[in-house]
């Protein structure tokens, strides 16, 4: 179920969701497994009193960190860093 609209979208990946509405999620993009691109989408719930001008990627970050230790990616493909940011 999904915290901001209230829709189930079924087969999409993997996803983590935090008490704050915060989301990480992972999802296969591609036609077969071989060549396969792992697709990590990152989503921070900020109220709107929050610090709205910050930058995405610092807002991210500390998310992309447990992405990381939750996923094994790292481990897994030899690279700590993406090769498309989009």
């Amino acid at each position: 179920l999904d915290p901001v609209d209230g829709s189930i979208s079924k087969n999409q990946g993997i996803r983590f969701v935090f008490t704050d509405g915060s989301r990480i999620i992972f999802r296969l993009s591609g036609t077969g497994v071989a060549g396969a691109t792992v697709r990590l989408y990152l989503e921070k719930y900020m109220p709107a009193d929050g610090d709205i001008g910050l930058h995405a990627f610092d807002v991210v970050k500390p998310l992309a960190a447990i992405a990381m230790e939750l996923s094994g990616l790292p481990a897994a493909t030899g690279r700590d860093t993406p090769t498309v940011i989009t």
